[in-house]
């Protein structure tokens, strides 16, 4: 995937914590078409890639748009970001990729929670402009903690804003009773994403989310040893207890992309030629892990003695 380096061209604060990024080519030119729920990564220094949601008009193609939240307990890229770059500061972005892609459908229900609005407001646009039947509900913290709450302004009766402070907890159990047979999008965090697929999983409904995080228990389980082998020379190596597939090839020279190191992104699926893998990513479903043709080496380890892999 190429490495694109580009100019931080607009920053402001658009909610508590959260910053707004527009991001362009020093030249002008283009940047890579994407659809909604797609994300890029951004480079923000050695060892600090992070993964942000583009939340802007796939149709523009002149600007990506970020809007990234200050993560108090964060790992530093959301700091970063707020603290350090700055507008006309050059940033290097890899992507965009999607796995959380909007789904033609005749009607929607979108819940966001907190940060999580970020990949469903492009897809709220896409479905309006389709003329589907979608319905929004959005929760936060308080209401100045929450970005583009202009969405119920522009769309008053499909958008409902929902600050805990004021109204409390999400009414899932209402939220999906109200819109029977409708496929599901959430984005938020871990406690709103476990409840979301429990209510959806009650009603045999389809859900599709978004993690930020690991799922809860995703990266539990045995750290038994195993050997990898790399199909395109030959190369095995082994994989002690309590280390990743990524650390022991990164550590061997082996040149693999990476970015969030927990299983959520991505950006290190690699194929498997031979072996069962022990999946513990929160990103495929359960027909890809069943076919066991890739696994993301940051996070997952093997049932098998050995992996061969397509690298």
């Amino acid at each position: 995937m190429t490495d694109l380096d580009l100019v931080v061209a607009d920053k402001q604060v658009v909610a508590d914590g959260v910053a707004l990024l527009t991001l362009r080519r020093a030249d002008g030119g283009e940047l890579p078409a994407w659809e909604p729920g797609a994300h890029v990564d951004l480079v923000l220094g050695a060892d600090l890639v992070r993964q942000y949601s583009l939340c802007g008009d796939p149709a523009d193609r002149t600007g990506w748009r970020l809007a990234v939240l200050r993560e108090q307990s964060g790992r530093g890229g959301s700091a970063h970001v707020h603290d350090v770059l700055a507008t006309g500061d050059t940033v290097t972005a890899r992507g965009p990729r999607n796995r959380f892609p909007l789904v033609p459908a005749a009607s929607y229900v979108f819940v966001a929670g907190g940060i999580g609005i970020t990949p469903i407001v492009p897809m709220v646009a896409a479905a309006a402009a389709a003329g589907a039947d979608w319905r929004l509900v959005y929760g936060g913290r308080t209401r100045a903690s929450m970005a583009f709450t202009e969405l119920a302004e522009r769309h008053p009766d499909r958008v409902e804003i929902r600050p805990q402070d004021e109204t409390g907890l999400l009414d899932l159990a209402g939220i999906l009773d109200a819109a029977p047979d409708r496929p599901v999008y959430c984005c938020g965090p871990e406690a709103l994403l476990g409840a979301v697929e429990q209510e959806c999983a009650r009603r045999g409904a389809v859900v599709h989310v978004e993690r930020f995080a690991p799922k809860d228990g995703a990266l539990d389980g045995p750290q038994e040893a195993f050997e990898v082998e790399l199909a395109g020379t030959g190369e095995v190596f082994a994989v002690p207890a309590g280390r990743s597939v990524l650390d022991v090839l990164e550590d061997a020279g082996v040149e693999v992309l990476s970015s969030c190191q927990e299983g959520t992104c991505g950006t290190c699926e690699t194929g498997v030629l031979a072996g069962v893998p022990d999946h513990r990513d929160s990103l495929l479903d359960d027909d890809e892990r069943a076919a066991n043709d890739a696994m993301m080496i940051c996070v997952s380890r093997s049932r098998s003695a050995r992996l061969v892999l397509d690298l």
